[in-house]
């Protein structure tokens, strides 16, 4: 096949899967509530892929793009029954680096599972370490079962970094409580800017911290001097005269889009070349290369040149 790329270089060499498009939290910049993850549930049951569909389309997308990286991801992707299954399967295939993007609510009983079905890293989203602004921001109880999902991880051998999204008027008090506390355990943090999907579309602007205020407030603290961004990354990353590492994904203030190699698939066997489309290119039914070329190539052109431009699609659908 031939190769998928475009004016500008880019490939797709990271496969990001949304396994499950709902979850177990309410996250205010997910979701405007229950009604939403009801409605993803019912759509999910009656359209949602079998393992055995979706270890197919991911071995038909490395066959055709030799992809370095599997992220799975939700909705809660450990809500997922067939998820050690279709981690294994993918690493038998000859993908190498398998990670994982969850919110750690069920995570101390799985942890050695995915490790060895051969889960490298995961990604933990925690936005707050005080009990009372992390159910602000979650509209749940439980940051206790997160925080001892962490350090089961951290055992299991699997390489953990923190994502903690910043939103103003909300948690921004939190920013240097969840650096002491990855600090401690010696795990990278990334803060993340508030994105405008789904129902943020449009109206992002409110909760929004930039980069540089996130920095000031870090500044107040610690010192610390800005690493190289290496290509493809999502993050900036800065070091602390203490040597230790924190970053930020900043996509308003600093769009990642020029060198992105990202390709995202859906629950329902839909594929995206960029969230800020919210047009779906199903690949569900596609056996013939040719066509699997052509949807690939479509969804290529999705990207965006220069800077991400928010989209109505929900994070539950597309795992951001």
């Amino acid at each position: 096949m031939a190769m998928v790329r475009d004016e500008f270089g880019r490939k797709f060499k990271t496969l990001r899967v949304s396994l499950i498009n709902t979850c177990n939290l309410g996250c205010v910049y997910c979701t405007c509530g229950t009604e939403d993850l009801k409605s993803n549930h019912l759509l999910t049951k009656e359209q949602g892929l079998t393992v055995t569909e979706l270890a197919e389309i991911i071995s038909g997308l490395h066959n055709a793009l030799d992809l370095e990286t599997i992220r799975f991801t939700g909705g809660e992707p450990l809500l997922y029954k067939g998820l050690c299954d279709i981690i294994a399967s993918s690493k038998a295939i000859g993908v190498k680096n398998l990670k994982l993007t969850t919110n750690g609510l069920l995570l101390e009983n799985i942890a050695a599972d995915l490790a060895s079905a051969g889960l490298t890293s995961m990604n933990v989203s925690l936005d707050a370490i005080d009990e009372d602004i992390f159910y602000k921001v979650s509209r749940r109880s439980g940051i206790h079962r997160i925080l001892k999902g962490i350090d089961k991880a951290v055992e299991c051998g699997i390489d953990v970094k923190i994502n903690s999204v910043v939103m103003r008027h909300v948690n921004e008090s939190q920013i240097l409580p969840l650096l002491e506390f990855a600090f401690e355990r010696n795990i990278k943090l990334r803060f993340l800017e508030i994105m405008a999907m789904g129902h943020l579309f449009g109206q992002a602007d409110k909760h929004f911290i930039s980069q540089e205020e996130i920095l000031n407030i870090i500044s107040t603290q610690y010192n610390f001097n800005r690493l190289h961004r290496t290509p493809s990354a999502t993050a900036n990353y800065w070091e602390t005269s203490e040597s230790k590492v924190f970053g930020i994904i900043a996509n308003e203030s600093e769009p990642f889009c020029g060198d992105c190699n990202r390709l995202r698939l859906d629950s329902l066997g839909n594929i995206y070349g960029c969230l800020s489309s919210n047009h779906p290119i199903s690949i569900k039914e596609t056996k013939d290369t040719s066509q699997l070329f052509e949807s690939l190539q479509q969804a290529m052109a999705q990207k965006q040149a220069v800077k991400f431009a928010g989209s109505n699609l929900s994070m539950l659908n597309i795992g951001g």
